[in-house]
């Protein structure tokens, strides 16, 4: 299907398929409109060619070259002319919960915010995701008065290379047509920077590159100082609307006083579409990112409905679209979903990656609900062991689709295939995101782990199963930083800490 982008004919044809197998598979549509809940967007296409970025430094402008030393990641916000000086702030964070700060004390008025993704060792793994969440890093530099941000990523870390993030960046970008009541309005400008011409910022500055590098992720902020350089940048946007679709099946529950209580098992169906060749192939196939999780989802609905039993809570299947565009899919539909009731739980899968035998899961929210508890009982009935995540500084619990259902008060996970560290399966796995990830080798020709693959499903489903079977609802844990979302949903038995309920201060 052509990589499946957002918004395009081949996307359409691939949802077209999807609800065709949840009809088959026996799931009923869960709206008015059928199988397919309509989305709108804006959306912004960056003209590399009518756009420049250069740095002004003791009266000498040096150019920048786009995709070699940054890129403009374009918005609804973004403004064709900007000049303005640049202001290192260390991982720019603001967490009020925490008394933590990097903007604190700087003056970021009128001026362009530079900060590495992460934060200190100390700060607890989930504060620091959702304050890297884009509303709050967004909220945090309006208020200090900043007109952009400039963001790097963590060298240390593994994750999509430079040359594939910069080129992505070139991809059509969107956003909601309908933003949320309490959404920020994007920055002025937004950019990404190349860790590796860091000096390039520096120069004069009096710190240096090797300097903040080693301080990544370790204890206490990094230096925060003002660069003496002013950064100039001219923006050329494309911009147009488009629609697209959610595609949403419903396998109702079978008791009446359970039924309008949802549990949601979710996964992406776009992917990047047709762009810049990588070895003669230019199109973005999508097979693990995220082909995998939807074939999932039609396999376990699949096998609940030749099974004939259906769980008494219902059971929400979810392929949404516009993932790589922000987790905008998910979004409307937690906003707006397709069914009347109380969203429990959503069980989300974002490239599982049945790359070797499953003896692990990686598990992004273990700690945070009685889920966890769920899945590590199921798992080891099997003899699978639960991890939590291996790279917290990748922040990927706000990072796929299962942030949104947690806005909205919802315990989730997010579910993939583990390894132990220091293991060959961990090399695969790095060389998978090196090699594969956004980019065209991640297609139907690489190695895949079949009997990995179906025991993750079988895994999953039977977790659904459980969590839609369980008297009570799935729980936030009291200690949990993400109650603070929680909303009541109806107890059935003796009073409890409910799905959604705020528990106790």
């Amino acid at each position: 299907m052509q990589g499946r982008a957002t918004g395009s004919a081949a996307y359409r044809r691939a949802a077209e398929y999807v609800a065709q197998q949840f009809q088959s598979a026996g799931l009923e549509p869960a709206g008015a409109d059928g199988y397919l809940q309509s989305v709108e967007f804006n959306v912004s296409q960056l003209d590399e060619a009518g756009s420049s970025l250069s740095l002004l430094r003791a009266g000498a402008i040096e150019p920048l070259n786009l995709r070699e030393d940054a890129q403009i990641a374009v918005t609804s916000g973004t403004v064709p002319d900007l000049e303005a000086e640049v202001v290192f702030v260390g991982y720019g964070l603001d967490i009020p919960e925490y008394h933590y700060s990097d903007l604190a004390g700087m003056d970021l008025q009128g001026k362009i915010a530079v900060y590495f993704r992460g934060g200190p060792a100390e700060l607890p793994g989930p504060l620091k995701a959702h304050h890297q969440s884009v509303e709050e890093r967004l909220r945090a530099l309006r208020k200090a008065g900043a007109v952009g941000s400039v963001m790097m990523l963590n060298p240390n870390v593994p994750d999509i290379p430079w040359s594939r993030l910069a080129s992505g960046l070139t991809f059509p970008r969107m956003e909601l047509s309908e933003s949320g009541p309490d959404e920020p309005r994007p920055l002025p400008l937004s950019l990404y920077f190349n860790a590796e011409r860091l000096d390039l910022l520096l120069r004069g500055s009096g710190h240096s590159a090797s300097e903040i590098l080693q301080g990544l992720g370790g204890h206490g902020p990094l230096p925060r100082f003002p660069l003496g350089v002013r950064l100039r940048a001219r923006v050329k946007v494309d911009r147009s609307t488009t629609r697209c679709s959610n595609v949403v099946g419903l396998l109702r529950g079978s008791d009446p006083a359970l039924r309008n209580e949802y549990v949601v098992g979710s996964a992406h169906l776009d992917h990047l579409g047709v762009g810049e060749p990588i070895h003669g192939d230019p199109t973005y196939h999508g097979a693990m990112d995220n082909a995998s999780g939807v074939a999932t989802l039609i396999e376990i609905a699949r096998g609940l409905s030749e099974a004939g039993t259906p769980p008494k809570r219902s059971l929400v299947f979810l392929a949404v679209t516009a993932e790589e565009k922000g987790l905008l899919g998910s979004e409307h539909f937690a906003r707006h979903p397709s069914v009347s009731g109380a969203i429990v739980a959503d069980l989300n899968m974002d490239m599982f990656l049945p790359l070797y035998p499953l003896k692990y899961l990686e598990i992004q929210g273990l700690g945070e609900s009685s889920l966890g508890t769920e899945i590590r009982t199921l798992a080891a009935e099997v003899g699978v062991e639960v991890q939590p995540e291996h790279e917290p500084e990748r922040v990927l619990f706000i990072r796929s689709d299962q942030y949104n259902f947690v806005k909205i008060g919802a315990p989730s996970l997010m579910l993939s295939v583990g390894y132990q560290k220091g293991s060959p399966e961990e090399e695969v796995s790095k060389a998978w995101f090196r090699d594969r990830y956004h980019a065209p080798a991640d297609d139907i020709y690489q190695p895949v782990d079949l009997v990995c693959a179906g025991q993750f499903t079988d895994l999953l489903g039977r977790l659904m199963v459980k969590v839609a079977n369980d008297r009570q609802p799935p729980s936030w844990n009291s200690d949990s930083f993400f109650c603070r979302f929680a909303r009541p949903v109806p107890s059935h038995s003796e009073p409890t800490l409910g799905a959604n309920a705020r528990p106790p201060s």
